[in-house]
């Protein structure tokens, strides 16, 4: 099982100091919080792409290929690569690049974006969303397993004796997460594939994200893959952790009311951390929250916990940081084995 850190990437202005950093100091605040990430024993860190205010996070393999050169072990991954408006040929040579890069050390997560607005800025229309993310896929996965490619199809111009480079790092394509919140295709194409399915757990109550799971490991095993239970499942939570729950209560309230996707849930405080992935509190409680996921998800290969958002103070993140590498993650590892 793994552990990682997942990052938006955005530029929010701290609620409580009212400072706002600028991208430059946000980018390299980024990128140490990444090398420490490793350092205090997580395994993973991903990031997702954005190309809207006030997100910085557009170049997601240029920012993990200066991660590869400052660690060793850590698995680099996003937590959102968008195959509905990113070319298929561009998404195989970078992530193969980067594969090399980092010694094999790169994975990616598919998704379809949370800004509609993305769409026509990359000349395509939101309806065409879900056919996008078939076509799309479909050609990626052809381009990393195949040479003088000849294809032709909705959405890009053809191809014709076409062969991507590099090819992947010894003939192995980087692994394959699909990302979902609520599209039961986005199960299925995973499951089709025998590909990942990560649910980020953090909009909706837990028993939602349950159904879409169920749903991927009955039609893993259907299309042959092996047993339901031989799904490969990921999952998302958001932290905040400090000795004393209280603590981390009154200090996290206001960065999760400036945050730029929870502002926007609809949903209290109080009601995600009980509803939802979302933990606040000591690492005991963090513990016990995701030992509670393989109840609702059965199985879960990696784990991916959100800190950085809202403003937070980057010193704090380290803090945090160290303090679940120190307390959560040897607990975790040893509980869930």
């Amino acid at each position: 099982m793994e552990f990682g850190l997942s990052s938006i990437g955005d530029v929010t202005r701290d609620p409580v100091s009212g400072r706002l950093v600028s991208e430059h100091e946000r980018i390299h605040a980024l990128m140490g919080i990444a090398v420490h990430a490793e350092e205090a024993g997580f395994d993973v860190f991903a990031i997702g792409e954005h190309h809207n205010p006030p997100y910085f996070s557009s170049a997601d393999t240029t920012l993990l290929a200066y991660i590869a050169a400052r660690t060793t072990r850590m698995t680099l991954s996003t937590s959102t690569t968008l195959i509905t408006t990113n070319d298929p040929v561009k998404i195989a040579e970078d992530f193969a690049t980067l594969q090399h890069l980092s010694n094999g050390r790169a994975d990616l997560m598919l998704g379809r974006g949370n800004t509609p607005a993305v769409y026509p800025w990359f000349g395509q229309d939101i309806d065409d969303s879900l056919a996008l993310t078939t076509e799309n896929y479909a050609l990626l996965r052809l381009l990393w397993r195949a040479e003088n490619v000849d294809w032709s199809g909705r959405f890009r111009a053809p191809l014709t004796g076409f062969t991507s480079v590099p090819r992947p790092l010894d003939g192995v394509p980087p692994f394959v997460w699909h990302g979902s919140v609520r599209t039961p295709e986005i199960a299925e194409q995973a499951a089709r594939y025998g590909d990942g399915f990560f649910v980020n757990n953090m909009f909706a109550p837990m028993e939602h994200y349950a159904r879409s799971v169920a749903l991927y490991r009955r039609r893993f095993a259907e299309h042959g893959h092996g047993r339901a239970e031989d799904g490969i499942v990921g999952a998302g939570s958001g932290i905040w952790v400090r000795p004393r729950s209280q603590d981390a209560l009154r200090e996290y309230r206001p960065y999760f009311d400036a945050h730029p996707v929870h502002a926007r849930s609809g949903s209290s405080f109080e009601e995600e951390i009980a509803r939802t992935g979302l933990t606040v509190g000591s690492p005991a409680q963090v513990v016990e929250k995701v030992l509670r996921f393989p109840e609702h998800f059965g199985t879960v290969r990696r784990v991916l916990f959100g800190l950085d958002f809202g403003g937070m103070p980057e010193s704090k993140i380290h803090e945090v940081i160290d303090l679940v590498g120190q307390e959560v993650l040897p607990v975790l590892r040893r509980e869930l084995a």
